[in-house]
């Protein structure tokens, strides 16, 4: 079994990037893939999650 977190995966860029504590790295590596005219200033986590059942 590996012990990395695959970012490509949701479960691993959830991992990575989906909680407050992430949330300046987060918005730094959107702001990186965004245009200068787009950037993000803040963000807001939610709970979007539709579990089956």
């Amino acid at each position: 079994m590996s012990k990395y977190i695959n970012p490509y995966t949701d479960f691993g860029f959830k991992k990575l990037f989906g909680d407050e504590g992430s949330k300046d790295l987060l918005v730094d590596f959107l702001n990186q893939l965004l245009p200068e005219r787009h950037r993000i200033a803040q963000l807001r986590f939610r709970n979007t999650e539709q579990l089956p059942g």
